[in-house]
Parts: structure tokens; C-alpha cells; sequence
């Protein structure tokens, strides 16, 4: 039986707004009150390339978030066998996601919260040693942004963009925010501190610009989907659990479907819970299945924004 959990709760567009919808239902509002908080921020111009890099016809993109202790220690209540959990992650976990990688030569992006790093500085010369990998933001300790001031938002992404640039030795060009949702802040962040693409949003398969209140913003989204994520798909849910190999299907079907429209597939995974050893299985099987297929190219998430950044400003 395959199981998928609850993922995230949405946010509203701004703060009255947000107050409004702590107090009204959604039919007792508005209609101009529907679209302020629709169009906030919303999925603007397909960014769906001919082919993609060497003629290829599917990207394949694979990025981890390595969340690692950040998960128990964002609210502050931490318990020693939640972060141990976590460590596995930096301690076991890492080493095998990068084994299957790099004996493949295939290239990855990790999204990694900066406290992440900072408690295992080793992981960025682990994953620096193929020099395929590219290092993204994913927020300073896994925060849940959408509950913070929006000053403390910008301060926290601010501070995991340096700490992330002094660790790995070059500036990230990506963010995917801690919990795959946006404050009424987030858009403005991710624009001003000059993010290539954002990789947090579900409006699509394919790449896409960010639109924010009706306006383009010149962002790339590259969206992602809780189908696509390991962890909600094999994390046990009281008695309810996903056998691994159940996700591999899911996840073969996905790419089947866009290897046939010529599309992206992105996947999701967390090393602490994809270097689980029937897990990590899954990975190998997965890579191996997609490899036999022509036309396929894998590529960093970095590689794959900067490929359809020129349909930005092509005609419609």
C-alpha cells in the first residue's frame, strides 16, 4: 500500500488579507478579495524548451535537502533521538547518495539549510570532490518562514546565503524554501537577493516564471510535488508505511509520462531518509531505469534554469 502524508498548509497574500482568512471561510469572501490573494503569487509564462542541453528530450533533475538535525532543532524542541535521526543524514546517508551519484557521473543540486552545514562543515568538500554538484539555499535552520516576521525572514535568508557562499566557496544562485511554501514576504526576498529560480511551488510539470500580484518577476520556478519527495512517501504514518520499492514505481511512471511529452522530471530526496539501505536501492534502480532510455539528460537545477532563461524574453 502506498501511503502519502499531509504535506504543508497554504499562506495568504498579505498580512490583512491573512487576518481576513483567519476569520471568514473562503465562500464568504470576496470575489476581488479571491483574486488579490490568488495572484500574489502564481505561475506565469510555461518555460518549456524544443529540447534541452545536447538535444536531449527530458531533463532530469535530482536535488536533495539535506535538512539533517534542522528538522527537530527549527522548533526549538529538540529530542536526542530526533536529532540523532537527523545525524544519519550527515553521518551515513550523505555517503551513499554521493556514492550512487558520482559512480554514475551523474550531477545533483543540494539544497542545504545553512545550520546543516555549519554542525557538518565536512559535507561541502564531500560533495564539491566530483565537481558536478551545485550547493542551493534552503533556508538558515529549516524555519518555518511563513510564521516569521518578514525582517527576520530576509535576515535568516540573507545569513544562509553568506554562510552558504563561505562554506562551499561560491554564492548560491538558488533557493527552495524550508517548508515548500511562501510568505507574503518570500516573493520580494527571493527577487531582491537576485535568485536565478526558486524551487519551492507546484503550478506545473515544466519550468515557469513567477508571476507576483499580475507582474513578472524574472524568476524561474522549477517546481517540485509531494509525489516527487521521498520523505512524505516513505516516512512511516502511524501504522501505514510505503515499501520502497512501491515508491519506485510511482516514480517511474512520473518520468515515463515525462520522458513521452518531453518535459522535467524533478525529484526530491533527503539523504536521512533516502541512504536508508532499502532505500538507497531505489535510487540506484531508479537512475539505472532512466539511463537506458535516449534523450535523457541530467543536469543541476542551476544548469537547468540557466538552459531556459533565454524564453524569459522569446515572444509568447
Amino acid at each position: 500500500m502506498l501511503v502519502l502524508s499531509a504535506a504543508c498548509a497554504g499562506g495568504g497574500s498579505d498580512q490583512s488579507i491573512a487576518r481576513t482568512a483567519a476569520v471568514k471561510q473562503g465562500w464568504e469572501w470576496s470575489l476581488d478579495s479571491v483574486r488579490q490573494v490568488v495572484g500574489a503569487v502564481r505561475a506565469g509564462k510555461r518555460l518549456k524548451p524544443a529540447s534541452w542541453p545536447g538535444g536531449a528530450k527530458v531533463a532530469v533533475l535530482l536535488s536533495f535537502d539535506v535538512d539533517n538535525e534542522t528538522i527537530p532543532l527549527r522548533f526549538g524542541e529538540p529530542t536526542v533521538g530526533a536529532l540523532s535521526q537527523g545525524q544519519y543524514g550527515a553521518r551515513v546517508g550523505l555517503g551513499r547518495v554521493l556514492e550512487v551519484l558520482d559512480g554514475r557521473g551523474i550531477p545533483a543540486t543540494f539544497f542545504i539549510p545553512a545550520v546543516s552545514l555549519l554542525l557538518s562543515p565536512e559535507m561541502a568538500g564531500q560533495i564539491k570532490a566530483s565537481g558536478r554538484h551545485e550547493f542551493a539555499v534552503h533556508g538558515w535552520i529549516h524555519e518555518l518562514n511563513t510564521a516569521v516576521p518578514a525582517a527576520v525572514e530576509r535576515e535568516l535568508v540573507q545569513r544562509a546565503v553568506d554562510t552558504l557562499t563561505r562554506l562551499t566557496g561560491s554564492r548560491p544562485v538558488g533557493y527552495r524554501a524550508p517548508s515548500w511554501n511562501m510568505s507574503p514576504a518570500t516573493m520580494a526576498i527571493v527577487k531582491d537577493l537576485g535568485f536565478l529560480y526558486e524551487s519551492s511551488l507546484m503550478a506545473d510539470d515544466v519550468p515557469y516564471e513567477l508571476e507576483a500580484n499580475g507582474a513578472p518577476t524574472g524568476v524561474i520556478e522549477l517546481p517540485v510535488e509531494w509525489i516527487l519527495d521521498d520523505a512524505p512517501l516513505f516516512n512511516p504514518q502511524g501504522d501505514r508505511y510505503s515499501p520502497p520499492r512501491d515508491v519506485l514505481q510511482v516514480w517511474k511512471d512520473e518520468f515515463d509520462v515525462a520522458y513521452r511529452e518531453g518535459g522535467m522530471f524533478l525529484l526530491t530526496m533527503h539523504p536521512h531518509v533516502i541512504g536508508h539501505r532499502s532505500r538507497i536501492v531505489v535510487l540506484e534502480a531508479l537512475i539505472d531505469y532512466i539511463r537506458a532510455r535516449p534523450g535523457v539528460w541530467f543536469g543541476t537545477h542551476r544548469a537547468a534554469a540557466e538552459h531556459v532563461r533565454p524564453l524569459l524574453q522569446a515572444a509568447p
